[in-house]
């Protein structure tokens, strides 16, 4: 499915075509690739356990199988940790299925931040027969010391953030950039979905449903990026929200099927008591 963006200049007009699965831009049910740890603003520096999960974050009726894992690394004070042999494979547990997921464990000791990257093998979707790959960005903070939050790591799929993902009280924004090899993608199509659950971290499984959604469109709300690639979402619950942009990848095909390479972004909202 193609989405367009029309841009008038004087008398010009520039067209700028992004392209996506159609699945993942008319589903009410989106699919997002989490990176999930329960806090990303640690007041001091300690182990903290990640889960890794392929799943439709608001309505949480499927979890899909996770065919793999590429690359899974952090990035602190500009230096890059190899995280791949950290993972393990377990069964995560939603409400309605179970799937292949993994979990790790990371010592966030350092201060700043540390940026993980996980780029899954794609997943094949049946329905459309095509493939989908989420390149998905999460950053935990270590004593309010900023560091990398920002940094430009020139990923295939990319949403760089202008806002520190893990900073925001609840009623703020997040504001980013979404990128392809550090190049700008205008009038990205985006995804956003709220977690509407807390994740149990011991028994590998979904809690009960937080919120109800008046109408599907607010289950999957889907904002446009600007000509310049930009923009921002009013975040209006505390919690962890997750941003994906649609097919911006360079990667368009993946064992001779269309492929959707997608940028994923996490950040976490905090509650004002």
């Amino acid at each position: 499915m193609k989405q367009s963006g029309i841009l008038l200049a004087g008398k010009k007009t520039v067209l700028s075509t992004v392209t996506a699965i159609s699945i993942m831009s008319t589903s009410a049910f989106a699919h997002f690739q989490m990176l999930y740890t329960p806090n990303t603003a640690l007041k001091k520096g300690q182990t903290i356990e990640l889960k890794h999960l392929f799943t439709h974050p608001f309505a949480d009726e499927h979890t899909m199988d996770m065919a793999g894992v590429e690359e899974f690394y952090v990035i602190n004070k500009e230096k890059k940790t190899d995280l791949k042999n950290a993972l393990k494979t377990i069964t995560f547990k939603g409400n309605h299925n179970s799937g292949k997921a993994y979990e790790s464990t990371y010592k966030a000791r350092k201060m700043g931040d540390h940026v993980f990257i996980l780029q899954p093998v794609p997943y094949y979707e049946a329905n459309e027969d095509a493939y989908i790959q989420q390149i998905t960005k999460m950053v935990v903070n270590v004593a309010g010391t900023p560091t990398d939050w920002d940094a430009e790591l020139g990923l295939k799929a990319e949403i760089v953030p202008l806002t520190k993902p893990y900073a925001i009280w609840e009623h703020g924004s997040f504001t980013g950039i979404v990128k392809s090899n550090g190049k700008v993608v205008p009038y990205a199509e985006i995804e956003v979905e709220y977690l509407n659950r807390d994740v149990n971290m011991k028994s590998d499984s979904m809690g009960k449903t937080k919120v109800e959604a008046p109408q599907d469109a607010f289950v999957t709300m889907t904002i446009k990026a600007n000509k310049d690639g930009e923009f921002t979402f009013s975040i209006p619950k505390a919690g962890f929200w997750g941003f994906c942009a649609l097919g911006v990848g360079s990667d368009k095909e993946y064992k001779g099927k269309e492929l959707s390479q997608d940028a994923v972004i996490w950040v976490e909202a905090k509650s004002m008591k």
